[in-house]
């Protein structure tokens, strides 16, 4: 009796008779994980590791990683205006967390000194390269110290007429 061969079925014969499937990876292996399945979600947490997902964090979390990783996040800046930016967003955000809490768990996050974030990059950036002088600190703000950046005095004079 002949059977009927589809197309499918002959291009795998025929490339078979080739030995295009001889030495294949992992042939005559079992595959990895069938037999460990008891959870529903398994290939979830297979797509998670296999692409190396972070899981999100709640956002105090996240912002506390964030923050320990600043160091890291401004050594890729290349002035201090950028450096200065991220680092006050980064306390606007913080500030903001601690006015509206959200989910999870209470966890105080601090903010960061500014001041210690720029001299940290410069020191980095001096290290990076040392034949190129650091900047120096621009006018108006302190080079040491905590808190906010103080901003220079308005000149009510020029506004009048």
């Amino acid at each position: 009796m002949d059977r009927y061969e589809s197309w499918v079925d002959r291009q795998i014969r025929e490339a078979q008779e080739r030995g295009e499937f001889d030495n294949l990876r992992g042939a005559g292996q079992p595959i990895p994980g069938l037999k460990d399945r008891p959870d529903e979600n398994w290939w979830v947490k297979g797509l998670i590791e296999r692409e190396g997902i972070k899981p999100p964090l709640p956002p105090a979390m996240a912002l506390r990683k964030e923050v320990a990783e600043l160091p890291a996040t401004v050594a890729s800046l290349r002035d201090e205006a950028a450096v200065r930016e991220v680092a006050d967003d980064l306390n606007a955000r913080v500030l903001d967390l601690r006015r509206r809490p959200s989910g999870g768990p209470p966890v105080f996050v601090a903010g960061v000194d500014v001041e210690q974030v720029v001299a940290g990059w410069r020191a980095a950036a001096a290290e990076r390269s040392p034949d190129v002088a650091a900047p120096a600190p621009t006018a108006g703000t302190p080079a040491t110290g905590r808190g906010r950046r103080q901003r220079p005095a308005r000149r009510w004079s020029r506004l009048r007429p």
